[in-house]
């Protein structure tokens, strides 16, 4: 992890927190299914490039043994054995997850060349493999054995040479797979703990950040071997503050919580350590191994940047070293999305509310566009107003942290209007009415169930007594020649409104569905 940013691996971590987050906030909606998927393309990502990186090491170490036999033969022929055993478990791992893919029927997608996360959401694959109630089958004790195996193939490696201490030291807790106990306070088998239950698109990316960790096995093995870690360094100056957040996003109103450690958690006492403007007290955060703990107030949504100092001694003279991180802050989320797909609708003319967000991305981050929406006030929010045509398509990219794009989209059926209902006195169809009440009262249209508020004004209708011709009326109450039909009908009689006309602030309305009046006196 040296260097002024967090290793491609430690912010893959960070990440995990992210989605396990993410998991109990939506109930593993397909965003987040599909955060697994970016997750298990990091890993992937990053076991490459490590690889290439372990080739170069590893190539190294066999030259200056052949230079310098007295002093690297031995460092070099124990390089190569961890290569071998590393290679055999990370091709075990990697049959692992073929049969994982075999067993939920799951392919490379040819359109995007990458697997159908938000499909791999079975859970019964591994558990029918690997667990019988309370105990492991042969498949799941092959597993652990195929660990257990590799621990001691490394552990036999270094030997009992005390300059290997640490490093098996930090090679248990890398792989270790003790019972861990769950948050109701049970203990649990490790490859319980971790696999059981989970869907396969995380089972998939677990595998692939076990094979993350022989990689990371090989890289600390072979800069032991070089004697890289051996001197730690000759000067302070060779070494970077680190952030690591205990998470990589924190809801609104959280405290921020992680370490500040220097390369590669330097056992070095600091003499001040400075945060976001604040001098820290070391005799309170400074732990064990030299890092120092973090807790603050996070800013607002977005991402937020830390900065600060931490201050050594080196050759009786103060050393500043810059802290330089960032975060990044999501909403606490207070309700569920949940929608039917058969009922994704927008009406035409009016503006139609949406809400568009992107599974861990900060509002900031994101971006949507489509004939007729427009960004609102407020996190995720805009406005969908629809002209013409049959559907409408919204497109959504978001900007990831490694700067990365990533896109979606949704389309949506364009409805009309409903059609009004004509009413009057606050009734509608066929009802009672005094004649008087008849005479001065204003005929109205109502998008009745409709959820947007759109006031409809009448403009004219017509008016029907039995007997009689229908007489055409003006606004939204009878004239003259209208009044004068309706004193000529009887008692009991039905007159009828209908072919009601009315207009709205924006889009085109439909005549309102008639209205009979039965005169009460």
């Amino acid at each position: 992890m040296a260097g002024g940013k967090a290793s491609a691996r430690q912010k893959m971590i960070n990440l995990m927190y992210l989605v396990f987050i993410a998991m109990m906030a939506m109930n593993m909606s397909k965003e987040v299914l599909s955060a697994f998927g970016l997750m298990e393309a990091k890993f992937a990502n990053s076991n490459v490039a490590t690889t290439e990186r372990n080739g170069a090491l590893l190539a190294d170490l066999e030259t200056k043994g052949e230079e310098k036999p007295e002093e690297f033969a031995l460092p070099a022929q124990k390089a190569k054995q961890v290569s071998i055993v590393s290679e055999q478990f990370y091709k075990y791992i990697e049959t692992l997850k073929v049969d994982l893919l075999k067993g939920g029927q799951y392919a490379i997608v040819p359109e995007t060349g990458k697997l159908p996360f938000e499909a791999m959401d079975k859970t019964d694959i591994l558990d029918e493999k690997w667990f019988t109630g309370d105990r492991l089958t042969k498949g799941g004790d092959a597993v652990m054995a195929a660990i257990a195996k590799y621990k001691k193939d490394i552990k036999d490696i270094l030997g009992t040479d005390v300059k290997y201490k640490k490093a098996n030291e930090n090679f248990d807790t890398l792989f270790d797979t003790s019972e861990i106990v769950n948050n109701e306070g049970t203990k649990k088998g490790w490859l319980d703990y971790h696999f059981q239950g989970f869907p396969a698109i995380a089972s998939y990316t677990k595998l692939t950040a076990m094979q993350n960790d022989v990689k990371v096995t090989e890289a600390n093995m072979f800069n032991l071997f070089l004697g890289n870690t051996l001197t730690e360094a000759v000067s302070l100056k060779k070494y970077q503050a680190i952030v690591l957040a205990d998470k990589s996003a924190f809801f609104a109103g959280e405290k921020f919580q992680g370490k500040v450690v220097l390369g590669k958690y330097a056992n070095v006492t600091p003499t001040k350590l400075t945060v976001q403007g604040e001098e820290i007290d070391l005799s309170k955060a400074i732990d064990s191994v030299g890092a120092a703990k973090l807790d603050f107030n996070v800013g607002n949504v977005g991402e937020q940047q830390i900065e600060g100092t931490f201050t050594f001694l080196e050759d009786g003279k103060p050393l500043e070293i810059p802290i330089v991180g960032n975060y990044v802050v999501v909403p606490r989320p207070n309700s569920a999305t949940i929608s039917a797909d058969k009922m994704n609708v927008v009406y035409r003319g009016v503006s139609n509310p949406m809400t568009i967000s992107f599974a861990g991305v900060p509002d900031n981050k994101v971006t949507a566009s489509a004939v007729g929406l427009k960004k609102g006030t407020g996190q995720g929010k805009y406005s969908m107003v629809p002209t013409s045509g049959k559907e409408v398509t919204i497109n959504v990219t978001a900007t990831l942290d490694d700067g990365q794009k990533a896109s979606d989209k949704k389309t949506f059926r364009i409805k009309d209007i409903p059609k009004p209902v004509g009413v009057m006195a606050g009734q509608d169809g066929q009802f009672s009415l005094p004649r008087n009440n008849v005479e001065i009262g204003k005929v109205g249209a109502e998008l009745k169930d409709f959820d947007f508020d759109l006031p409809l004004s009448v403009t004219a209708f017509k008016f029907k007594v039995p007997g009689a011709p229908s007489v055409t009326c003006s606004g939204n109450r009878l004239n003259s020649q209208a009044k004068s039909a309706l004193r000529k009908a009887k008692r009991g009689a039905s007159v009828q409104i209908f072919d009601i006309k009315s207009k709205s602030s924006g889009p085109r309305i439909k005549p309102a569905s008639p209205i009979i009046i039965e005169l009460s006196n």
